[in-house]
């Protein structure tokens, strides 16, 4: 048998962060369906510092409450707390609103290899994982604790020199809720468990950029930029189901899980290119290229090195650029709100799982 530890644990300061996380929740109830109807599950336990969470996850979860404030959370100390307080054997790690399309059938094989063999660990993606499996789950006490998730992929393979086994790349693993434009891409699309779509019809969101994008995508040999953190699979899944001519400009990818964002050594040419000429003239030139265009906004704002919140960011991704309190992430937004080409601003999400999205969704159509 294989215990689960999710984490979800959020701290709003904003209309548009509680959205977030409404949804999270719902995508929560979701996956914890699936999670508990597997044979291979013991026991499933949720960190949290949302005591309103309980409630909704149900008597056959164990809630540990978490009372350190988000800026405190460790991720690594918390989990061996939990594996060392339980005696864990085996373990699935994930965020509450992590792999929201994830079906039962792969969550289901990811324990089987886990089970089958010690000194192995699945994950769903090499840098950015969003759910990481691995047996036994005490190697933790051996190393130097991973302050993230994405951490703890490097430890597993690196440090602990654990065989890596990579779930298959389909839209169930590859499509996360980190953004506000995550709940755009699905809100206007057939995905998504019965919690998850109810919470997404109640948010009554303007997806009219998204759509426009789609009909891009549906067209005949369009030119599509993708900015950021960009990766081969992502582009592959473009250029094998859509008819389209890519501009891809990929810097920093694995800023985060390298702890470059921490650290803030986050450099990108196209921020400087910014620097000179601004939003305006970007998005004026960006125009004359291409048809449409996907931008991971979180490699250009990091490179800015400006103090910048969460609901800044989550607005940019809305195009509510009037309620974006930073002047160059407000006039970037702005600029792309108002561009003549349809622009979807986002994170690395943005780049990855939606694209899986677009084409479960309308690559058959072409």
């Amino acid at each position: 048998m294989i215990d689960v530890v999710i984490f979800e644990g959020n701290e709003a300061h904003s209309a548009v962060e509680e959205m977030l996380i409404c949804a999270r929740r719902a995508a929560l109830q979701d996956n914890l369906a699936k999670l508990l109807s597997l044979p291979e599950v013991g026991r499933v336990f949720l960190s949290t510092n949302q005591p309103e969470i309980a409630a909704l996850a149900g008597s056959e979860v164990h809630i540990e409450m978490n009372e350190a404030a988000p800026a405190d959370f460790h991720f690594g100390r918390e989990l061996l707390r939990l594996v060392q307080k339980h005696q864990m054997q085996a373990v699935i790690c994930l965020g509450g609103a992590a792999l929201p399309l994830v079906q039962r059938e792969e969550l289901a094989e990811a324990c089987r290899r886990v089970l089958e063999k010690q000194g192995r660990y699945v994950t769903n993606n090499v840098q950015s994982a969003d759910m990481v499996a691995f047996n036994p789950a005490e190697v933790l006490s051996r190393h130097e604790l991973p302050a993230t998730d994405n951490a703890l992929v490097l430890l597993l393979r690196y440090d602990a020199r654990f065989e890596q086994n990579l779930m298959p790349t389909t839209l169930g693993t590859q499509f996360d809720i980190d953004t506000p434009s995550d709940l755009l891409v699905l809100a206007d699309s057939p995905f998504g468990g019965p919690h998850l779509r109810k919470a997404l019809d109640e948010l009554q969101l303007d997806t009219t950029a998204v759509r426009r994008l789609k009909d891009v995508l549906k067209s005949n040999y369009p030119d599509v930029a993708m900015i950021g953190r960009i990766g081969a699979p992502a582009i592959a899944r473009i250029n094998h189901n859509f008819k389209v001519r890519l501009r891809i400009f990929s810097e920093e990818r694995g800023m985060k899980a390298l702890g470059r964002l921490d650290r803030n050594e986050v450099v990108s040419l196209l921020g400087f290119w910014l620097e000179e000429i601004g939003p305006d003239r970007f998005f004026s030139y960006l125009e004359q290229t291409v048809d449409a265009a996907l931008i991971d906004t979180r490699v250009l704002f990091a490179h800015m090195k400006q103090p910048l919140s969460d609901a800044d960011r989550f607005y940019s991704d809305l195009g509510d650029y009037e309620k974006v309190q930073n002047p160059f992430v407000r006039e970037f937004t702005r600029a792309a709100t108002q561009s003549k080409i349809p622009v979807l601003l986002g994170g690395h999400s943005l780049v990855t799982g939606c694209i899986w999205a677009f084409v479960e969704e309308i690559g058959c159509m072409i």
